[in-house]
């Protein structure tokens, strides 16, 4: 069977846009979380975001690229150049590759955008609108928005499987990997929802924080008994998931193998997990045997932990159940304290934390874990990183939904 490894990593977020920023922000400790500024959050009753402030579209894209590219199209364009980069590929499109492929996601694709643009048709009309807006607002701009701007021939797809997304798409550049279909996949995920509607319907529904303190970072407190709900965020990332004989011929860097994935659905809630945590049970024990690795030899997980009371204990539960004594042993992490939750794009962000944590010996920490829960008993990794050796790791996303999807990755 053909083996799959990352080589090239393009993040996008609060904490940092690039490989090298985006890991100081991490061993920096600190959270990109912060007041929303982009709109008026006053009539929600929540008012804290992953918004990138640092992001100069210019950096990426002539004005007339610009044009046609809405924020989350850019984010996904922006991240693969950043991943092919630090890769040390150089595809374009003068040179088509028909080996090279695209595996992306998103929850909610150009629909901010579209957004956006409405509130200029409801002023102007049709002459007030972006001509280009028909292309912008389908999920698929990200990969073939990508595939355009590199030459990329190859299989070409993006999921839309809500906070699963990017856990998915490197899941399934892995089987492209393995089936043959590509030498090289871009894999990652986008989102861009900060607007106000888009913002307003996960307020109506009450699944954001309302923290109203200080530091507005602690808005997000994964496994903390205070927790109150996620803190939704902007970003991309974007991996280079590529065939590992491919990869030792042109002498690339390796971050980390691919070794596992799953995916299934509760089909049970579309906010609410299933109370046992069966399905996200299933998928871990899924995504280890489709590894062919036993509970006991992961060394640390990279968990869902959105930060709300159900999910946070849920996952905590199905933890314990698949690794059994062998759960207190291992860190447990929760990220998006860093870079809050970016909807699609935040499992192929945190597949990001987890191939640098795999190359550099270093496991984040759970910020902002001041008030131990009972039902969330395991070693979090409270606030401080820890300096150790993994060799193999599992990364959990439990979506809207009730979509569950998990990576197994390793050290080559």
């Amino acid at each position: 069977m053909k083996r799959a490894v990352i080589t090239g990593l393009g993040p996008i977020t609060c904490v940092g846009i690039g490989r090298a920023a985006f890991w100081d922000g991490l061993r920096a400790q600190r959270s990109g979380i912060g007041r929303l500024t982009a709109f008026d959050s006053g009539e929600y009753n929540a008012h804290h975001a992953g918004q990138i402030n640092d992001y100069d579209a210019a950096v990426f894209f002539p004005p007339h690229r610009l044009k046609r590219l809405d924020r989350y199209a850019q984010f996904a364009v922006a991240s693969a150049k950043l991943a092919l980069d630090d890769a040390g590929l150089n595809y374009s499109p003068e040179d088509p590759q028909a080996r090279v492929g695209v595996s992306f996601g998103t929850a909610l694709g150009g629909i901010a955008g579209a957004e956006f643009q409405h509130a200029h048709f409801l002023k102007k009309g049709t002459r007030g609108v972006n001509q280009t807006l028909a292309l912008q607002v389908f999920g698929g701009s990200a990969h073939t928005n990508i595939a355009i701007e590199f030459g990329l021939r190859g299989v070409g797809t993006t999921n839309s499987n809500s906070c699963a997304s990017g856990t998915v798409a490197v899941g399934e550049a892995l089987r492209y990997i393995r089936d043959g279909w590509a030498d090289v996949v871009v894999a990652g995920a986008a989102e861009a929802p900060l607007s106000p509607l888009t913002f307003g319907a996960f307020s109506i529904i009450k699944t954001m924080s309302q923290w109203e303190g200080e530091p507005a970072a602690r808005a997000c407190r994964p496994f903390d008994r205070t927790r109150d709900g996620f803190v939704m965020g902007e970003g991309a990332a974007s991996l280079i998931v590529e065939e590992y004989e491919h990869a030792k011929r042109r002498g690339a860097h390796i971050y980390a193998e691919v070794l596992g994935y799953s995916l299934n659905n509760d089909a049970f809630h579309m906010t609410t997990p299933l109370a046992d945590g069966a399905c996200a049970i299933a998928a871990m024990r899924a995504a280890l045997d489709d590894a062919r690795l036993r509970p006991d030899e992961i060394e640390y997980i990279n968990a869902h932990a959105s930060s709300t009371q159900v999910n946070d204990s849920t996952e905590t539960l199905a933890i314990k159940t698949v690794m059994g004594e062998h759960a207190y042993k291992i860190p447990v992490s929760g990220t998006k304290a860093y870079h809050a939750h970016p909807l699609g794009a935040t499992g192929a962000i945190e597949t990001v934390v987890a191939a640098l944590a795999l190359e550099r010996g270093w496991v984040p920490p759970t910020l902002h874990y001041e008030e131990p829960d009972p039902a969330c008993d395991l070693d979090m990794v409270p606030n401080e990183g820890r300096e150790m050796r993994v060799s193999r790791l599992l990364s959990n996303s439990f979506g809207f939904g009730g979509i569950n999807s998990c990576l197994v990755l390793g050290k080559v």
